[in-house]
C-alpha cells in the first residue's frame, strides 16, 4: 500500500505503508522525546529520555538520562531530584503493574497516550514520530543514545 504526498514545492512523493507482518519481521512502532523544561516562562529544553509504543507488540518503554550539568546550566535553581522523581514516574508508568499507579490496568496504548499528552509541567513530551523497528526495546536504546546522550 502507498500515499501520495503533495509538498509545497510541487514535488510528488510516494510513502509506503507497512502494516504489522509486512516489512520483514518490523513492526511500526511511534516515539516522542521527553524534555525537561525547567522554566516554562523561557521555553528552553533539554532532551531527558525517549518513550516507545509498539501496537503489533503490546510494548510500551521509556529510557530516560538526565544531564544534571545541561539542567543546572538552564536554571541554577532547578529541582534536579523533582525531575529525576517525574522521569522515574514516567518509566513506572510505561512498565505497568502495580508501580504504574492508576494506569495499572490500562493497556499498552493508552498508557502511551496518556504520557504524550501535552502538559505544563517541568517534564513534557515533544511530537509523536514513526519507524519501523524488529526489537522496540533495543529501538528504545538506540534513541536514547542518537537523541538525548
Amino acid at each position: 500500500m502507498s500515499e501520495r504526498h503533495i509538498h509545497m514545492a510541487g514535488h510528488v512523493t510516494e510513502r509506503h505503508i507497512t502494516r504489522a507482518g509486512q516489512g520483514g519481521d518490523r513492526d511500526v512502532f511511534e516515539y516522542a522525546l521527553l524534555r525537561v523544561v525547567p522554566r516554562v516562562e523561557r521555553g528552553e529544553c533539554i532532551n531527558a529520555g525517549v518513550l516507545v509504543y509498539c501496537r503489533a507488540r503490546s510494548y510500551v518503554g521509556a529510557r530516560t538520562h538526565l544531564d544534571e550539568a545541561r539542567l543546572l546550566a538552564l536554571d541554577p535553581d532547578a529541582d534536579v531530584a523533582g525531575v529525576r522523581a517525574a522521569l522515574r514516574a514516567v518509566e513506572r508508568v510505561c512498565g505497568g503493574g502495580d508501580e504504574a499507579g492508576q494506569a495499572a490496568g490500562d493497556d499498552a496504548g493508552r498508557r502511551f497516550r496518556w504520557l504524550i499528552a501535552p502538559r505544563s509541567t517541568v517534564v513534557q513530551p515533544g511530537p509523536v514520530h514513526t519507524g519501523l523497528t524488529a526489537d522496540p526495546a533495543a529501538e528504545a536504546e538506540r534513541l536514547l543514545e542518537l537523541l538525548v546522550r
